[in-house]
């Protein structure tokens, strides 16, 4: 495994290291033995594209677009995410040797530099004689920033066979191997036929009627856009996002009720990205788009 730093103690079923951390929202087992897992991770958005890459992973993820400029120049300011590995120029896709002291030393202070120039141009493209939008402005520093995201996934063996291999990029390979210590040191608990897997519902919340239950563990794994998902406690605002996320029907935003799932009644089917169980999303008839809206239609003619 990468190195790690010295850093707190994680919890059980959590593994910390070098600002990367995993972290298990909840562990499941269905009456068929498939185990559901939905962990929170952090980790360098420089790397993202290869996380995306693995199909059978339901995700949720902090959003540029959704971050205040201000939010995000302050965050990646005080934390720059930064390689840990800084390999030297070779042919293939892995670094098999890292660069020397001096080289290194060089490096880190050329990717200051970089991040320097990202925020001043973040700071000037803000002000009000230009003032773009946050979609475009926070753009310019997603190489420097860290990312949160709620994943959700039955099948995990592919993602750890590959990417905690050592031809693997440091980076993914180390946010990998903190996954895989979470998944190892969680214990997942029975779910009976008819129940439902609702990640970031806490424990005094499991009395309530299972309808709210679901639809609080929904909003809350959509608030990862926003990262005001975690500790999220008013019922009524949660509600009420569930609702919007609704409402928009085959244009609404269907990937936050993938969390949230009940066992099937056979263990070896796959539904969606899933195995043994249903996602929520799989109760709403609009929740996949099956036309074109009609200025789109007539742009494909």
């Amino acid at each position: 495994m990468c190195p790690v730093k010295p850093g707190p103690r994680p919890e059980r079923g959590e593994a910390v290291g070098m600002g990367y951390s995993a972290r298990v929202l909840l562990d499941s087992v269905s009456p068929g033995g498939v185990r559901l897992v939905t962990m929170e991770v952090r980790y360098p958005r420089f790397i993202h594209a290869e996380f995306m890459t693995h199909r059978m992973f339901s995700r949720n993820a902090g959003s540029s677009r959704a971050l205040p400029i201000r939010k995000m120049i302050a965050a990646v300011r005080d934390e720059p995410a930064m390689p840990i590995y800084w390999g030297k120029n070779q042919t293939g896709m892995s670094a098999r040797s890292e660069v020397g002291p001096q080289a290194r030393a060089l490096a880190e202070a050329e990717w200051l530099r970089a991040l320097d120039n990202a925020l001043a141009s973040a700071e000037r493209l803000s002000e009000s004689d230009i003032d773009l939008h946050k979609q475009l402005v926070n753009r310019i520093l997603e190489p420097f920033a860290w990312i949160t995201v709620i994943v959700t996934a039955t099948e995990w063996t592919n993602f750890f066979t590959q990417r905690c291999h050592p031809d693997a990029q440091p980076e993914i390979k180390h946010l990998a191997d903190v996954m895989l210590a979470a998944f190892r040191s969680s214990a997942p608990s029975p779910i009976a036929a008819g129940e439902w897997h609702t990640p970031l519902v806490q424990d005094d919340e499991r009395g309530l009627d299972l309808e709210l239950r679901k639809r609080l563990s929904v909003a809350r794994c959509a608030r990862v856009s926003y990262l005001t998902h975690d500790g999220s406690r008013d019922h009524d605002k949660d509600l009420e996002l569930f609702t919007r996320l609704v409402a928009g029907g085959a244009n609404g935003h269907w990937s936050p009720f993938e969390h949230v799932a009940t066992p099937l009644d056979r263990a070896d089917e796959t539904l969606a990205n899933l195995r043994g169980w249903k996602q929520y999303r799989k109760f709403f008839a609009v929740e996949n788009a099956t036309t074109f809206p009609d200025a789109a239609a007539e742009l494909t003619a």
